[in-house]
């Protein structure tokens, strides 16, 4: 290798809530000799690191901008709402947005569902980030509507959380910038869409199968050889009738 070549590397950018972990663990199977390194950012940034070079790829909340990045949706989010213990809400199962009508909702800047309007009522300001709302749901100022991975990143001992059927739900993908479509971010590509190493359009590809080796050819004259026919013998001994024995002449009665 020359000075100038770089060893081969891949970054991944992934915003909070998403856990790469399984797709990690299949990369280094798979391609031990490239190093995946990870880049937490925050959503608000995640697509100013894509276009900047920052990363080669990103674990991203949809929409995506497909003038100049790629995307493939991955899963989508149930979506919660962050509450108290003690609050009247934990008792249920479930609730729908109109059963939070009366409350108070934190709608944080950095909100990832996109509401047209948020349920309940709004809080006198937005909070900077979601673990600011957080907060001030453990201080009983509100409520706060999130995707489950979150209430599970920013989980308290004093607070639970419980699905809200009719919220908007926030969905993952794989983004790229079109014009850097690499190798490893194919390889990568295929562990996501759940490909198998031995997939025709996946680039990593199993160790190299040992061709089988030919029988050899038995050494001969290359002249037909004679048969001796059956029955008979190719000597010249006695002949016998249906491969029986000689023996002594039958006697007259």
């Amino acid at each position: 290798m020359t000075g100038s070549e770089a060893s081969p590397s891949f970054r991944l950018a992934y915003v909070p809530g998403v856990t790469p972990t399984k797709w990690v663990r299949i990369w280094n199977e798979r391609l031990p000799d490239v190093p995946l390194t990870l880049l937490q950012v925050s959503t608000a940034e995640a697509f100013g690191v894509l276009r900047d070079g920052g990363a080669d790829a990103g674990l991203v909340r949809l929409p995506v901008d497909g003038t100049d990045l790629s995307a493939i949706p991955l899963y989508t989010e149930t979506t919660v709402v962050v509450i108290p213990k003690d609050h009247v809400v934990a008792a249920v199962d479930e609730v729908t947005t109109g059963d939070l009508a009366d409350e108070v909702v934190l709608h944080p800047l950095d909100d990832t569902l996109g509401w047209e309007r948020p349920p309940g009522e709004p809080a006198f300001e937005r909070p900077a980030t979601t673990a600011d709302a957080i907060e001030l749901v453990a201080a009983g100022i509100g409520l706060l509507v999130v995707p489950q991975s979150l209430a599970r990143l920013h989980h308290r001992k004093d607070l639970t959380y419980r699905p809200v059927t009719d919220a908007p739900e926030s969905r993952v993908a794989l983004s790229w910038p079109q014009d850097a479509t690499t190798d490893l971010v194919e390889d990568f590509i295929g562990i996501v869409r759940g490909r198998t190493v031995n997939s025709s359009r996946g680039r990593a590809k199993p160790p190299e199968e040992k061709k089988p080796q030919q029988k050899p050819k038995r050494p001969g004259t290359g002249k037909p050889t004679a048969r001796t026919p059956r029955g008979g013998s190719s000597g010249g001994g006695k002949n016998t009738k249906s491969g029986g024995k000689a023996g002594k002449p039958r006697r007259r009665s």
